[in-house]
């Protein structure tokens, strides 16, 4: 871990002027792309994800807000506030393997005697937009992002990025790092930050592990289900999701 921290201090000294803009834990981080995203979207929608990448499970993504819409989405990708500065998505929705759907619901609704809920950044990821990441973070930052030769947990469905929000007002919390920010700050173990902030998110963390989750070593907020590996990689876009998903 040590050698990881330091690691991350020497590369943001070497990071693009424009991913430095905002160093505050809370703004939205950014790189800047290689290449530009609408060229990089064109030759993505173009490929297909290597061979060997299926899994010994069927697919059954569902629609998270269609199983409990008191669950909030803050899809950023669907936007410009994302790390890319530019939409990844066309629809914002977040869909997930139905059992690991239903395991978010159970956490969402156990949260409740907490004051928290949760809200979802990212769940389902099409392979082609992994690509895309990958493609166009700097050589330097590529261990915060997906190998698309193997593809990502969220290329599964078997991934979720979220965070909290508070009951009594609907916001979300503040924790300590913002969603996808690559710095030491977005360590689930960072000691950092003030002391609620550390506390929310190490809540968060217990509510997922006890429905079948396991965190992210370098994210807070990405959290796998059990089983991952059973399940395809898939390249299916948000709008062609099967019906079923409800």
């Amino acid at each position: 871990m040590r050698l990881r921290l330091l690691f991350l201090a020497a590369l943001a000294a070497t990071l693009p002027l424009a991913a430095q803009t905002d160093t505050s834990a809370h703004a939205t981080f950014r790189i800047t792309p290689r290449r530009p995203v609408e060229a990089l979207r064109v030759d993505a929608l173009k490929l297909a994800p290597p061979p060997g990448l299926g899994g010994t499970r069927a697919a059954d993504l569902a629609e998270m807000v269609a199983l409990d819409p008191t669950i909030k989405l803050d899809v950023r990708y669907a936007s410009t506030n994302n790390f890319m500065g530019a939409p990844m998505y066309s629809q914002a929705r977040a869909f997930l393997q139905r059992p690991a759907a239903l395991a978010v619901v159970r956490a969402h609704r156990a949260l409740a005697r907490e004051g928290y809920g949760l809200v979802i950044h990212d769940a389902y990821r099409p392979w082609y937009v992994t690509w895309m990441f990958w493609e166009a973070t700097p050589d330097s930052q590529h261990t915060f992002v997906a190998n698309p030769a193997t593809g990502s947990r969220h290329n599964r469905g078997a991934a979720v990025d979220l965070t909290l929000y508070d009951l009594a007002t609907g916001r979300a919390v503040r924790m300590p790092s913002g969603y996808d920010e690559f710095s030491e700050r977005a360590y689930p173990a960072y000691p950092g930050g003030t002391a609620t902030e550390r506390a929310r998110r190490d809540l968060l963390r217990r509510y997922m592990e006890a429905e079948g989750f396991t965190v992210n070593e370098s994210e807070w907020w990405h959290f796998d289900f059990t089983g991952w590996r059973e399940y395809p990689v898939q390249n299916i876009p948000f709008e062609k999701v099967a019906p079923g998903s409800r």
